[in-house]
């Protein structure tokens, strides 16, 4: 089974930044999409950045856009989130996804076991 491996948490005061990896742990895995959700306790899960392996497209959260930056590597299967001029409101359990499509009515998602991200004021 494939496993998603996040790292790059931590704590950081306000203003600052984090890089956060996701990597899988299988050579021969291959997704659609890789990106980053992000849940705070009490809240649902949110989208974060996502980037499209085919034309390279990437995809933000209006709430992080122009601060949030998400690249990869397709080959590697490994993806970065650069996180700058981070606020609390950023503060949550941060998770890494791939997306796996069969067919266009078939899509798997695998999830990683998240990283902790606090932002202190």
């Amino acid at each position: 089974q494939v496993q998603l491996v996040e790292s790059g948490g931590g704590l950081v005061q306000a203003g600052g930044s984090l890089r956060l990896s996701c990597a899988a742990s299988e050579r021969t895995f291959s997704s659609y999409s890789m990106g980053w959700f992000r849940q705070a306790p009490g809240k649902e899960r949110e989208f974060v950045a996502a980037i499209r392996w085919s034309g390279r497209f990437t995809y933000y959260a209006d709430s992080v856009r122009g601060r949030f930056t998400i690249s990869g590597d397709n080959a590697k299967n490994t993806v970065y989130l650069q996180m700058d001029s981070l606020n609390p409101e950023d503060t949550a359990v941060y998770y890494c996804n791939a997306r796996v499509v069969f067919t266009p009515s078939y899509v798997v998602d695998y999830w990683g076991r998240g990283t902790q991200v606090t932002v202190s004021s």
